[in-house]
């Protein structure tokens, strides 16, 4: 039936989740680390950007405005990199990546999560590959576009296939490879511009060329990968789910979580149109989820952090080395975070970690704009004292983002939706976080040329907003199976009266 018009108990109508089997078995450890790979090239990409764009071979061949600018002297620090051009060729992959997205959505479903990994590292390598070796800024936007079309592919699909191929009582740790896949892709791309820096004027095309190395990878990966039972049985080939079941959870007795998954394929098959179905009442909670989790991710800044890190840095004062260095440093802390995230967020669970992250970079984010409000002023730069206290606290915030919405801005949408609509709803995840990511990306420059400090604050006021709507609208997910999530949105104080 098209849309689905199915009441409340259509789906999965029990709750099994305590007669659930099995282990960690090592083919599934392996198999997460493999397509967790998906994370490094969004990481790498974001890492290896901002260093890019603070080369000045890259800069006087595409960028010669740009250029020189950064070698007046006198021109005022927060505005020196404000160039739409140089904006696009950072921010246009992620518009590229919110189209490509959408299109996977129906390619995830109908040919399972292993085809859509497979076309992101293929189209990734292609976009590597043009701009290495680019000659003119068209085939440098062509490059990035196409390194989009990657992003979007594996941003869909590999978080999608960490959930549903973990154990329910680890789901929240081994989902969270692919943040950690992301954060050790930023931290690499960080070393890479660091050492490429010195390589000039050419060194920017070694950078941007080895995004073909984790594209490679991923691309292989997602060959040798076996496929998610959820999709095989959604996909007609309930035998071979069965099979694979119970080969990742190391025990034949999985009739509890088989049931689960073939009541919910049953519900999915009968759903023509997911992005249409997704828009009824019971799964507003979820369609809700999938919008405000990306945006607030977004909107802590982060991105803004780690695409301009380098620039950032410079605009403060530091020496180009010393704003790689610096970037590096940001890298390194957030790739360390996530480990604390991966350790604790099954033990304390989700809202516990989002909360407490968030009033920690609230802290961060004031102080930083205290700082450069009383103590750097445009045209000049900022004393060594106060620029190693803004690198600290910087850190400081990077590390409450990294055990928080960062790897929880993906976790928690990618374990809540229900199987008839999950291609679609992580389709809209990835496509409001790319949307987002695009929008800050070709904007912080200015941003900052306008708001100076006031930037900072910019982003405390939304960090302040995103948590409070986290306490009040986010149950807990910790321990819930992955296909009785349903049952949570009908005892939440809030969202029960309007999925009943």
């Amino acid at each position: 039936m098209a849309g689905g018009s199915f009441g409340p108990t259509a789906g999965v109508a029990t709750e099994r989740a305590a007669e659930y089997k099995g282990r960690l078995t090592a083919y599934v450890i392996v198999a997460c680390l493999v397509a967790a790979l998906g994370g490094s090239i969004f990481g790498y990409d974001i890492g290896i950007s901002g260093g890019v764009t603070s080369m000045d071979g890259f800069l006087e061949k595409f960028f010669p405005t740009v250029y020189r600018n950064k070698k007046h002297a006198h021109e005022n620090n927060y505005c020196k990199y404000n160039n739409q051009g140089l904006a696009a060729f950072t921010s246009l992959l992620y518009l590229a990546g919110l189209v490509a997205s959408l299109v996977a959505s129906p390619v995830t479903r109908k040919y399972g999560r292993r085809g859509s990994i497979i076309c992101g590292g293929i189209s990734f390598m292609i976009g590597a590959t043009l701009d290495a070796s680019a000659v003119n800024l068209a085939m440098l936007i062509l490059g990035r576009i196409m390194l989009g079309f990657g992003i979007g592919f594996g941003n869909q699909a590999v978080p999608l296939y960490l959930s549903e191929l973990a154990p329910t009582h680890l789901r929240g740790a081994l989902n969270m490879m692919f943040q950690l896949a992301t954060t050790l892709g930023i931290f690499t791309a960080n070393m890479i511009n660091y050492g490429t820096e010195k390589l000039q004027p050419w060194g920017w095309r070694l950078s941007l060329g080895l995004a073909a190395v984790p594209a490679t990878l991923m691309t292989v990966g997602g060959i040798l990968l076996p496929e998610t039972p959820n999709s095989l049985i959604e996909r007609g080939f309930e035998k071979k789910g069965k099979e694979v079941l119970e080969k990742i959870r190391g025990t034949t007795d999985v009739h509890a979580e088989l049931q689960d998954i073939i009541d919910a394929s049953e519900l999915a098959n009968s759903v023509e149109h997911p992005f249409r179905n997704i828009l009824e009442r019971r799964n507003r909670p979820v369609l809700m989820m999938a919008i405000f989790m990306p945006t607030f991710q977004i909107l802590t800044g982060i991105n803004s952090i780690l695409f301009y890190a380098p620039v950032l840095f410079q605009s403060m004062g530091f020496g180009g080395n010393a704003s790689l260095y610096s970037s590096a440093l940001t890298g390194a802390v957030l790739a360390s975070s996530t480990f604390i995230s991966i350790a604790t967020v099954d033990k304390l669970g989700r809202r516990a970690l989002l909360i407490s992250g968030g009033i920690q970079m609230v802290i961060c984010q004031v102080i930083v704009s205290i700082i450069l409000g009383l103590k750097f002023h445009g045209d000049q730069e900022l004393s060594k004292a106060f620029s190693v206290l803004v690198v600290v606290v910087v850190c400081l915030f990077v590390v409450a983002f990294g055990w928080s919405w960062g790897p929880l801005g993906w976790t928690v949408p990618s374990e809540i939706f229900p199987l008839e609509v999950r291609s679609a709803g992580q389709s809209i995840t990835v496509a409001v976080n790319l949307f987002f990511t695009f929008i800050i990306g070709q904007s912080f420059l200015s941003l900052l040329c306008a708001f100076k400090f006031g930037i900072f604050l910019f982003f405390a006021g939304w960090i302040t907003v995103m948590t409070i709507f986290v306490y009040l609208f986010l149950p807990e997910t910790k321990g819930v199976p992955i296909e009785e999530m349903v049952f949570l949105w009908k005892k939440h104080w809030f969202w029960k009266s309007i999925v009943l």
